[in-house]
């Protein structure tokens, strides 16, 4: 079959991994390795090959932690998670420890000693077999990458950063850490030889909503850059030199999606009432004050969760005061009079890390959040007289993270009322009524939440943790990652209570996890009794949407079909079968269709 053209249409055939259609021209990725060469050094040079390489891995860590930040905040937490995984590479005692050794006794240059330690060990874990271990061997792959670049002084990614759009890359394989970076803007979609369904560059493409298809092969021996073609992220294809035939019939396809797409962009300007008339608040959550644009540009309102570990990162000294305050006072007067909520200080752990907080041996069990505070309270008194002070404005609220229990939530409190004597004292002003709320992520939290919500004005759900904390499962070990259930009878029933709880007392209840993002799952939530959802802010129009169209009676019984249900599974079939009834086409909706050539 001849395209419009004159070249005969070619289809590979590969994995969906990402919804979507588009149409663009192909940029192929070179697949060029960096030359690192071998050069003796004299024995006296080792400290000083050491050091280079001490310093690579400061910069690469810095680099990855701003993927995250940016991922955490674009697509949330879940996804930031992946990148934990690239840090523990970079700081992997055992590769550490024999690049030193090969430096020291072989006098070796630290970018070939590196490599060649890196090499053997990505080696020897892909000859294990295990889909757990080959996965980890990209982590290995894309984390080496950057620490060889950065020893020979050259920017890993150079060539995505200079991309014209819109196109359709091309490529052997796409890191994580490189995905993250893609411009949906330029890049309409991406193909690669290598890559599974389940691998994190197909995880962020789903996130960022970039049409994917993985596992072609040897797709970028075959195709040249400049040359049309069109990807299908449903079908698992790629057309090159699409024929009028095939265009035609994926425009038919495209007529058909349009309908829902305009339904769900004229829901994103409307308030999420449910067709019998309960209202619920349909929050973003942010990372930093340039993600607000993102908050209205998707309908949502206000913030439900701005995590404010951005601002402690990548620094040598924690923010002074006057800074953390410009940057709340900026988000709350932009949104204004739609609320803010901003989180206390979550560092330490399996979060975003500080040169000054010690690494934990169990980080899930470790040092972080409320405890770090409490213990660092100058810290944290510069953090809540910031928050104070921008609560002058009206619309902030606050929260604690990682409550266990009263004794936290006590020296908190006595720690906030100190720090408004002080404002008082200096003349400065701030809302004495500023909402305090919690985030319940502990088990222990969930339990006693009816004491929590007697001192508090609002309860906000991390479901990511109370998750892992309550089913014991680390959800980035693939290993395990099965057991990780949002639907677990177990996690059900600790929602219920706490929206029970704090219903009895008189508060609203939040969710700001990454439940409250998942379309499955935002029915049963409703039908829990939460009162607020705050997801990451491109999936604010899909909730709304959904919302209009359920009724929250039906929502109900979808509840106590889940609190009176044993199997996770028999709720999560339900869940489904609930919104794809109420809102048929959703689940399957992909993120564009995309057939225009420019």
């Amino acid at each position: 079959m001849a395209s419009s053209n004159g070249y005969r249409e070619t289809i590979f055939h590969g994995i969906a991994v990402s919804a979507g259609v588009a149409r663009a021209r192909i940029r192929v990725l070179s697949r060029t390795q960096l030359a690192v060469g071998r050069q003796p050094i004299p024995p006296e040079e080792a400290p000083r090959e050491i050091q280079r390489l001490e310093k690579a891995l400061v910069d690469v860590r810095r680099e990855i932690q701003e993927v995250q930040s940016r991922v955490s905040a674009d697509m949330g937490a879940e996804h930031a998670a992946i990148f934990d995984a690239h840090l523990l590479v970079l700081e992997d005692p055992v590769i550490l420890d024999e690049v030193t050794r090969l430096i020291q006794t072989e006098n070796l240059n630290a970018e070939y000693a590196y490599q060649q330690v890196v090499e053997r060990y990505a080696a020897s874990l892909a000859k294990l077999g295990d889909a757990y271990l080959r996965e980890r061997v990209s982590d290995i792959e894309d984390v080496s990458t950057r620490v060889l670049h950065n020893l020979v002084g050259h920017k890993a990614g150079d060539e995505l950063r200079n991309l014209e759009g819109p196109c359709i890359v091309v490529a052997h394989d796409l890191a994580p850490s490189m995905t993250a970076h893609l411009d949906p803007a330029k890049v309409v979609g991406f193909a690669t030889d290598a890559g599974s369904r389940t691998s994190h560059t197909a995880i962020l493409a789903r996130s960022l909503q970039i049409p994917a298809v993985v596992g072609l092969g040897s797709i970028t021996d075959a195709v040249e850059s400049g040359i049309e073609a069109l990807l299908d992220g449903y079908e698992g294809l790629v057309i090159v030199h699409p024929s009028e035939e095939t265009l035609y019939r994926y425009g038919q396809l495209a007529a058909r999606r349009e309908p829902l797409l305009i339904q769900i962009r004229k829901a994103m300007a409307e308030p999420a009432i449910t067709l019998d008339g309960r209202r619920i608040t349909v929050s973003g959550n942010i990372e930093e004050p340039r993600d607000v644009e993102s908050v209205s540009a998707n309908g949502a309102e206000g913030v439900g969760l701005f995590r404010t570990e951005y601002l402690f990162i990548d620094r040598d000294a924690f923010p002074s005061e006057d800074e953390q305050y410009e940057s709340y006072r900026q988000v709350a007067a932009t949104l204004k009079p739609d609320p803010v909520i901003i989180r206390t200080l979550d560092l330490g752990g399996d979060k975003f890390q500080h040169p000054t907080v010690p690494k934990d041996k169990n980080p899930f069990l470790g040092w972080r959040a409320i405890r770090f505070c409490l213990h660092e309270k100058d810290v944290f008194r510069a953090q809540l007289r910031a928050i104070l002070r921008a609560s002058a404005h009206g619309n902030i609220k606050m929260m604690y993270p990682m409550i266990s229990g009263l004794e936290e939530l006590r020296q908190a409190n006595e720690l906030l009322d100190e720090c408004k004597g002080q404002l008082r004292a200096e003349g400065k002003p701030f809302n004495d009524q500023m909402e305090v709320g919690a985030m319940v992520e502990t088990p222990s939290a969930a339990m006693i939440s009816d004491s929590l919500a007697r001192r508090l004005k609002f309860l906000s759900i991390g479901t990511n943790d109370l998750i892992q904390y309550c089913l014991a499962v680390d959800r980035t070990n693939d290993k395990i990652a099965h057991l990780y259930e949002p639907t677990h009878p177990g996690i059900l029933r600790l929602i219920h209570g706490s929206v029970a709880a704090a219903h009895q007392h008189g508060i609203w209840v939040g969710v700001c996890g990454e439940m409250a993002g998942d379309m499955v799952l935002v029915p049963l939530l409703l039908g829990l009794g939460v009162d607020e959802l705050s997801a990451a802010p491109p999936v604010v129009p899909q909730i709304k949407y959904l919302i209009r169209r359920l009724n929250l009676s039906a929502a109900r019984e979808l509840a106590e079909f889940a609190l009176a249900s044993e199997s996770g599974g028999d709720v999560l079939e339900r869940c489904l079968e609930f919104v794809n009834e109420v809102a048929p086409g959703l689940l399957e909706q992909g993120p564009r269709i995309d057939l225009a050539l420019p």
